[in-house]
């Protein structure tokens, strides 16, 4: 890590808020730490925690406006025996039709974030492409609606049933098929956990090229049929330009073989993107073929305290020109969002004092002394020009972990007392943070927010990935309050729309947003997605009433 001696001493040189200060920017060890990384249990609630744990209210009586579509055939005793005689292995089939199965469907039911349930009395596990291709084909033969389902950590209602759809779950097929490690092309099941994946490749010198809160518990599929974004687009790009290949399954069965190992193949309609981001709506993604670059020897972690989002700002605009080639991450944190965290996992924040803003930059290169020199440069520039206010760097992998932990415990943390309502939202960089204090204007003003139980917001705070100009809105409730979503929908989609923005950078629509693409895409884009979802899926089975 950077020598203490040569920060100390740009720090004595830097007026921190216009005092003077010879507090130098701390290595990590001088701070008490308790990891904020926390697992969850069956309800979604942080263990440790003391959130209120509830029932889940079905989302067919959330969305009295949503009726089930006629066409789809309801489930019999005889669709049941063909799937257990086709899939043999009885723990592949849940099965609530001819028996009480109740506490075993209830997880497939219900998302984590507690607020969508659907009704489904049957779960399928297939274990290979080819039951995948025959499960698909007798639904479509017999007008049965389908949820394709990963590990279930969607944000937005699309990995849920929402009557009795059929949950086809992913989870057996789980292997790593092949990996080149002189390519780095990985080819693995839709099926595997991306921290198992990632925990694979980091053996093998490489990393995934995606990292997401819920490593531990999402599927490689699932990110890629949400075109999941996460901690390392900034360094590492898109799954639209990572994934080589994809083996999926249309709704009629017909397997699509597409899973290229090649970086260059300019042969015909790159198919493939269509399946990227698009939720399982016109498919089942059983394979995915990915590039996986080499994984950085010599990794640092500054965590820094900022007075404005303009300073935030302006660290960026310096990180990016003076780390340029070794900046991984650089992510954003308010004040408010820190404070929760610290609430329910009662961990001693990282800086002393608040600070209304909080960056997290992380740097990764080959060469450690290279690194070191360059982030101690960077951070010598930002602590002189009163840009930062203070900072902490990690000195090990512990602490680098540690760290993260305030990122990445956000979204769990919010959801302690309740419920969240979760905006993903893109926004040009300069307005990013606007959108929040106007929403926390609006919610205090409307008298819903407060600090006792009659008040059913808890806080409205902002994070996200800045390298992205990708903004997560948050509201931390006590409970789901039509009088909440009153104030906050259209209100925020339509400030997004204004701007040009994106109502979602990277969770997707699923359920939650359907009824507002048009915030933005135009109707003839919507109009083209439409004609790619009937040219595939004729019938409707594939995850209907969501999307588009």
């Amino acid at each position: 890590m950077a020598s203490r001696s040569r920060v100390a001493l740009a720090l004595r040189k830097a007026r921190i808020c216009s005092i003077p200060s010879s507090r130098p920017l701390r290595p990590l060890s001088q701070i008490r730490w308790q990891s904020t990384a926390s697992t969850e249990d069956a309800e979604g609630v942080a263990k440790g925690t003391t959130g209120a744990s509830k029932t889940i209210k079905f989302t067919s009586e959330t969305y009295p406006e949503i009726k089930r579509d006629s066409r789809f055939a309801e489930i019999s005793q005889d669709h049941v025996k063909f799937f257990k005689e086709l899939l043999g292995k009885e723990s592949a089939v849940i099965d609530g039709i001819t028996k009480d199965a109740t506490d075993d469907i209830e997880p497939f039911n219900g998302d984590w974030m507690r607020k969508y349930r659907g009704h489904t009395r049957l779960v399928l596990k297939p274990g290979s492409t080819e039951e995948v291709s025959k499960i698909l084909k007798y639904c479509n033969d017999n007008m049965l609606a389908v949820v394709p389902q990963g590990g279930n950590t969607g944000l937005v209602g699309g990995s849920v049933p929402v009557f009795d759809e059929i949950v086809i779950n992913m989870s057996r097929m789980n292997q790593i098929r092949s990996f080149d490690e002189v390519s780095g092309t990985l080819v693995v099941d839709a099926g595997a956990i991306l921290e198992v994946v990632d925990g694979y490749l980091a053996e093998r010198g490489s990393i995934f090229p995606l990292d997401l809160g819920a490593k531990g518990s999402c599927h490689i599929g699932g990110n890629v049929a949400t075109n999941a974004g996460g901690l390392r687009l900034l360094r590492y790009g898109s799954l639209h330009g990572s994934v080589l290949g994809i083996e999926a399954v249309l709704p009629d069965g017909t397997i699509v073989d597409d899973l290229s190992k090649l970086r260059k193949n300019n042969t015909g309609y790159d198919l493939k993107q269509l399946f990227i981001g698009a939720e399982g709506t016109i498919g089942i993604i059983t394979g995915v073929s990915i590039l996986c670059p080499q994984r950085s020897k010599a990794i640092n972690v500054a965590f820094l305290g900022l007075e404005s989002y303009e300073k935030v700002q302006e660290a960026f605009k310096a990180a990016k020109g003076q780390l340029s080639e070794i900046l991984s991450a650089f992510e954003l944190m308010d004040n408010q969002s820190q404070y929760l965290v610290q609430q329910v996992t009662k961990n001693k924040r990282p800086l002393e004092g608040d600070h209304p803003f909080y960056c997290l930059i992380e740097t990764s290169g080959s060469n450690s002394e290279h690194d070191n020199e360059k982030l101690q440069s960077f951070l010598e520039d930002v602590m002189e020009k009163e840009i930062v206010s203070d900072g902490v760097v990690a000195e090990n992998a512990t602490q680098v972990k540690n760290l993260w932990g305030w990122r990445e415990g956000i979204p769990e943390c919010l959801g302690h007392w309740g419920g969240v309502y979760k905006y993903d939202l893109s926004i040009p960089i300069n307005e990013l943070y606007s959108l929040v204090e106007e929403t926390r204007e609006k919610i205090a003003k409307a008298g819903l927010m407060g600090d006792t139980d009659e008040h059913p917001v808890v806080d409205v705070v902002g994070y996200g990935h800045m390298g992205d100009s990708n903004l997560h809105l948050n509201v931390a409730t006590r409970r789901y309050d039509k009088k909440v979503e009153k104030e906050l929908e259209p209100f925020v989609y339509e400030w997004i729309s204004k701007r040009n923005g994106s109502i979602s950078a990277e969770h997707g629509l699923g359920l939650a947003k359907k009824a507002y693409i048009g915030y933005s895409r135009s109707d003839t884009m919507i109009a083209l997605m439409k004609q790619i979802k009937n040219l595939y899926d004729r019938n409707g089975i594939m995850n209907p009433y969501k999307y588009i």
